[in-house]
C-alpha cells in the first residue's frame, strides 16, 4: 500500500506564500517523476509543476517565477514553495507520482486526496 499525503494548504492573503509537501510512504523502491497538479471549482485538473527525479523541472507559464518545485529523494517528499499568491491560484492541490514497489510493480500517475489553498482579501 502506497499513500502521497499533502500537507500545508491554508488561506493566505493575495501576496503571500506558503509551502506545500506530500510525502509517500509504502514498500517504494525508486520514485520517479513527480509533479503537483491543481482544480479550481468548474475547472479542469491542471500540472502547476513537475520535476523528474534528476531535478529537472517544468512549470506551467501561470505560475513561472512565483513558484518553486523540489524534492528530497531520501524523504521521498516532494515540495512547492509558492509566493506571490493571486485569488486565481485557488485550487486544490493534488500530488502525483510515478513509482517502482519494492516488488518490481510500477505505478504511474499516483494521487494523493489534496490540499485546499485558497488566496483571498
Amino acid at each position: 500500500q502506497v499513500q502521497l499525503v499533502e500537507s500545508g494548504g491554508g488561506l493566505v492573503h493575495p501576496g503571500g506564500s506558503l509551502r506545500l509537501s506530500c510525502a509517500a510512504s509504502g514498500s517504494i523502491f525508486r520514485i520517479d517523476a513527480m509533479g503537483w497538479y491543481r482544480q479550481a471549482p468548474g475547472k479542469q485538473r491542471e500540472l502547476v509543476a513537475a520535476i523528474t527525479s534528476g531535478g529537472n523541472t517544468n512549470y506551467t507559464d501561470s505560475v513561472k517565477g512565483r513558484f518553486t518545485i523540489s524534492r528530497d529523494n531520501a524523504k521521498n517528499t516532494v515540495y512547492l514553495q509558492m509566493n506571490s499568491l493571486k485569488p486565481e491560484d485557488t485550487a486544490v492541490y493534488y500530488c502525483n507520482a510515478d513509482f517502482e514497489m519494492i516488488t518490481g510493480v510500477r505505478h504511474y500517475g499516483y494521487w494523493g486526496q489534496g490540499t485546499q489553498v485558497t488566496v483571498s482579501s
